[in-house]
């Protein structure tokens, strides 16, 4: 094959740093717009985000350029930043050390996108982020890395 062909679609989470309530409702759609930013400069194609006082989550699609991981690091990095430089919260801004990537199928997307448009409604009605991630740890077989799950 000549080319490289890759299409991964990323469900991510992005927590806040001690899942604290810093995401102010009323820039939420300016710290979506740059987090949006930062993955148009990585080439990655984003199909939603959203989230709530302490979390964003986003569907997009992963360039075959980079990892997950570089993806990440350049999204939280970048972002905060730019969230404490145009003081878009009243706290020090910064996110959790780590954060989710879970892969989508493509019969799932839609899916995924409508999970990600109602996260308000989702946590307000049904689980915390705790529960959610426990969740998704269980829907992907996997085990965290340490005695317990984080507070």
């Amino acid at each position: 094959m000549s080319h490289s062909l890759c299409k991964i679609w990323v469900h991510s989470i992005f927590g806040t740093k001690y899942r604290a309530n810093i995401i102010p409702l009323e820039h939420e759609r300016e710290i979506h717009n740059l987090m949006l930013e930062e993955f148009r400069k990585l080439d990655c194609r984003v199909r939603e985000i959203n989230g709530t006082e302490n979390h964003v989550h986003a569907l997009f699609l992963l360039d075959k350029k980079h990892s997950p991981a570089k993806v990440m690091k350049q999204v939280k990095g970048a972002v905060s930043i730019k969230i404490n430089d145009l003081k878009l919260s009243d706290y020090h801004f910064k996110w959790q050390v780590g954060y989710g990537a879970f892969s989508v199928s493509e019969s799932r997307v839609k899916a995924v996108q409508h999970y990600i448009k109602r996260q308000k409604e989702h946590h307000r009605d049904q689980e915390n982020l705790k529960e959610e991630l426990t969740r998704f740890w269980r829907i992907y077989g996997m085990k965290w890395q340490g005695e317990k799950m984080p507070k």
